[in-house]
């Protein structure tokens, strides 16, 4: 989704570093995926997966119970081609449970459709929001009280970048 309006992009650092990589980049449509996605041949790790729960009071010999291995690339990641990740900031999304400095899974290939949380580049600068739409009108949602909402109008310029699927947080 693009609204039109003024560009500003130039107001971000590294507009011009994408601006530059754009005629190298095969989906045009989110150029800051491509500096930002990790290194396109993602190291495959498998891990145990333990078939059992575990008990958050006594201890489980889960040693005897491996169901199989998980590769986490295998879990998070469904369109390695069309998927970047991009470090959360801010505590406008705390109620979807993106706190700062989670790492965000996105995927450029889903459709931003409402009730999706979207990464967006809202006047040149980057956020991560909700999309929703009530009567007609389309908004970003902040997640947080706190925050307002931001309406969607034609002078806003507005490209959505790609979908949020999966946040890593560090406990």
């Amino acid at each position: 989704m693009r609204t039109r309006g003024k560009q500003n992009e130039n107001s971000h650092p590294l507009f011009s570093l994408f601006t530059r990589l754009q005629p190298y980049s095969a989906m045009m449509r989110i150029t800051v995926g491509e500096l930002l996605r990790l290194p396109p041949a993602p190291c495959v790790m498998p891990l145990p997966l333990f078939n059992s729960k575990v008990a958050a009071g006594f201890p489980s010999p889960a040693d005897d119970y491996i169901e199989k291995t998980l590769d986490l690339n295998e879990l998070l990641i469904h369109k390695p081609s069309a998927t970047f990740f991009v470090r959360a900031q801010g505590q406008s999304m705390l109620g979807a449970g993106i706190h700062p400095n989670d790492i965000l899974v996105v995927d450029r290939s889903i459709e931003p459709v409402p009730g999706k949380i979207v990464i967006c580049a809202l006047n040149g600068e980057l956020t991560v929001k909700r999309l929703e739409r009530e009567n007609e009108q389309w908004r970003l949602k902040a997640e947080n009280p706190a925050y307002p909402d931001i309406l969607v109008h034609e002078d806003l310029d507005m490209i959505i970048w790609g979908v949020v699927t999966c946040v890593i947080h560090a406990v």
